[in-house]
């Protein structure tokens, strides 16, 4: 009974936030469900303060910096004209005739950068929007453009990127951002390339089919892009994320002296590693910041408004993936979840395939990569690093494959992102949900299955 608890919870919790019911409400009456059905009825009150809460606070703990640096970061750029300046001049210097490109571009240089893919969306589907038009490709490819700029090779793959989906390995592996950088370079083309290839290839087969961009005549009115910042000013702020992230993971943080961190009241930790790609990042980050208030300094309308606008956008992210954490810590603390985790770890004797499909399987469930992955290595990384350690295989390797597993099932139509693009782009699941899911998943998945391939054969590079 345990365990057809827990999948009647986990279907539950798909269902229920596919229909729009926060996760907030849904994660600790869920993971209290399957509670109930173990029979264990008078741990009810216990589980929910001591299991779901202390894990729920303890993610808070870990991540919030990087959601509320990333979160400010977003808003600056967006306020400051930086993210369409840079979107801008892209597709500027691509022009009309590759216009797909151009959007996939811009979508990825400034996600890879640090900005919030809900800030990318509404800073370039108007330009998008104008772009397909003048190019009369059917408006319906959009979300997929963006799609694949955003929620694909710059969340998961390339070596260094701030996407939390690329920070959350680092405390269970001991790792960092740049994590098997080859591996990583290898996918992200395998993504780009496939995904640039089959979204042209659509619009050229849709246009031949006599579908141009249609009539859609709530579309945005074109901006005025006269007083934003030049391409490489609004860029400067990304490359220092970029760079910056580099130098502290690789350079200057691992040379310091940290044990400091040994008294209990840093945790007791025998060294730093575990704690270097999270700082980094934050480092990184807010660096950022400083530079994007100070180069701006005058064109901000209102910069108190902007820092908490951004502050506040913070909020709703973390703790909704902090409570699916919670949700999984207390399904994993269930006599019923053995059989679900020896399942699981008996998919494969590989745990590079068996890693990608526990974060597969629970990103796809949840409708979130950072909440799926979360909730995996939380329940079963530390036997994921023993199997590893046991077969050779490098935690760079586990911290890829997990990242990039967590960008693949993800994206399914009850994805929170999915639903916002869509609406962002005034237009439904049956007109463009195909686009998004074949560069969202189905090629992130070969991308997946190329990586596990390579990193079994060659180990991490």
């Amino acid at each position: 009974m345990g365990t057809l608890g827990i999948l009647i919870s986990l279907a539950l919790l798909m269902y229920l936030a596919y229909r729009g019911i926060n996760v907030l409400i849904l994660a600790p009456l869920l993971a209290l469900l399957a509670l109930l059905f173990s029979g264990e009825v008078a741990m009810l009150l216990p589980t929910y303060t001591q299991v779901f809460m202390k894990a729920m606070g303890g993610y808070v703990i870990q991540f919030f910096p990087l959601f509320l640096l990333g979160a400010l970061f977003g808003k600056l750029m967006d306020d400051s004209g930086s993210a369409r300046a840079i979107a801008h001049g892209i597709v500027a210097k691509l022009g009309s005739e590759r216009a797909i490109l151009a959007i996939v571009l811009a979508c990825g240089i400034l996600t890879y950068g640090g900005v919030s893919l809900f800030v990318v969306a509404f800073a370039v589907y108007p330009i998008g929007a104008a772009l397909f038009r003048e190019a009369d490709i059917p408006k319906r490819l959009i979300p997929g453009a963006i799609a694949l700029g955003s929620f694909t090779f710059t969340m998961t793959a390339l070596p260094g990127t701030p996407a939390i989906q690329n920070a959350i390995p680092n405390p269970f592996f001991g790792t960092d951002a740049f994590a098997a950088p080859g591996l990583g370079i290898i996918a992200g083309l395998i993504m780009f390339g496939l995904g640039s290839w089959w979204l042209t290839s659509q619009a050229r087969k849709l246009k031949a089919a006599g579908e141009g961009y249609g009539d859609h005549r709530e579309d945005p009115v074109e901006q005025d892009y006269s007083h934003t910042p030049g391409f490489w000013l609004a860029l400067l702020p990304i490359l220092i994320v970029i760079g910056l992230n580099y130098v502290m993971a690789k350079q200057i943080l691992p040379g310091i002296d940290a044990s400091y961190l040994a008294k209990p009241e840093f945790g007791g930790l025998a060294d730093a590693k575990s704690l270097i790609g999270i700082w980094s990042i934050i480092v990184a980050l807010a660096s950022a910041i400083v530079l994007l208030i100070v180069m701006h300094w005058r064109r901000w309308m209102d910069l108190k408004k902007t820092v908490n606008d951004g502050a506040f956008g913070s909020m709703l992210p973390i703790l909704n993936t902090a409570a699916e954490v919670g949700y999984g810590t207390v399904i994993a603390s269930l006599a019923g979840f053995v059989v679900i985790r020896d399942l699981v770890l008996g998919v494969s004797d590989n745990p590079l395939i068996s890693e990608a499909v526990a974060v597969n399987i629970l990103a796809g469930i949840t409708g979130s990569a950072s909440g799926g992955m979360s909730i995996a290595l939380k329940t079963l990384g530390e036997q994921y690093m023993t199997l590893a350690t046991t077969a050779g295989i490098s935690p760079e390797l586990l911290h890829r494959v997990a990242a990039m597993a967590s960008g693949c099932m993800d994206t399914l139509p009850h994805n929170g992102a999915v639903i916002s693009l869509l609406a962002i782009c005034k237009l439904t699941h049956r007109e463009s949900y195909k686009f998004i899911f074949v560069n969202t998943v189905a090629f992130p998945m070969m991308a997946l299955a190329v990586v596990i391939a390579l990193g079994t054969l060659f180990g991490s590079f």
